[in-house]
């Protein structure tokens, strides 16, 4: 098993507010939001529906061109067999772009539930500047960008319209699928681990595409990573924009290094 490196990256706040400033509007004041409160933590049908098809590999944004630098891991050694894909992807999860995900999610679903515009605009803003390389800011905001607008055009909803009016900026894809969430009062717990296993699961998907492995193989990787995606989603659910910051040097290095790979399967 090769052993991931680690550092820990820390941004603050007040850095945010200072580094990042939101586009201007192109339009007039907007009126104020009117925050979103589910009725409970628990799914209803219509709920589990939504949350089934958005996150589906069916889902028409494209994630399964990306691999989040995995691709980059395979050509150099890091990743041999399943059981190193699962070391991996557990620090991923726990200590790198899985975590912060989790932490953009939960801040956007916030953010809306209470109608706080300026919290939303902030996480947006953040999430689209925290990419670790080109390559990663790709993967994310396109995948916000589709998810966008298939989900404005399938299943609207008045937090997607906030949302883009409010920041004209790239959108990052755990901001978009948290605004979903909460615009259709899906509780933040059950969809959180519901974003993050499908996470998960696409990044096992290329892995299997890439090691190779087989379907029983990535099942069993799933399985496996359950215990860790819980983990993580109420770790994330606790945390603020504060906690942003990874561990999973080695993931991040992967993909900068993916950018001038010669041969190449996925985006990223």
């Amino acid at each position: 098993m090769t052993a991931l490196t680690t550092m820990t990256m820390r941004i603050t706040r007040p850095q945010n507010r200072a580094l990042l400033r939101a586009p201007p509007r192109k339009r007039g004041p907007a009126p104020r939001s009117r925050p979103v409160q589910p009725t409970s933590d628990r799914l209803d049908e219509a709920a589990l529906l939504r949350l089934m098809t958005w996150l589906s590999p069916a889902y028409p944004v494209g994630a399964f061109s990306y691999s989040s630098g995995i691709e980059w891991a395979v050509e150099a050694g890091d990743i041999t067999d399943a059981a190193s894909l699962q070391d991996w992807l557990a620090i991923m999860l726990a200590a790198g772009a899985g975590r912060n995900d989790g932490i953009l999610f939960s801040e956007t679903h916030r953010a809306l539930a209470r109608g706080d515009e300026g919290a939303l605009v902030e996480t947006a803003a953040l999430a689209a500047a925290l990419a670790s390389s080109r390559e990663r800011h790709l993967e994310t905001t396109t995948l916000g960008r589709a998810f966008v607008d298939v989900t404005r055009a399938a299943w609207p909803c008045e937090a997607l319209n906030r949302l883009t009016l409010l920041w004209p900026g790239p959108i990052a894809y755990p901001v978009a699928v948290g605004a979903a969430s909460a615009g259709h009062a899906i509780p933040l717990p059950p969809a959180l681990h519901a974003f993050l296993t499908a996470l998960v699961s696409n990044w096992i998907s290329a892995g299997m595409r890439l090691i190779p492995l087989g379907h029983t193989d990535g099942q069993r990787l799933i399985g496996a990573l359950a215990p860790a995606v819980t983990a993580t989603a109420e770790a994330t659910l606790a945390a603020t924009l504060d906690d942003l910051g990874s561990a999973a040097f080695r993931a991040d290095l992967a993909g900068i290094k993916h950018e001038s790979q010669y041969t190449r399967l996925f985006r990223s």
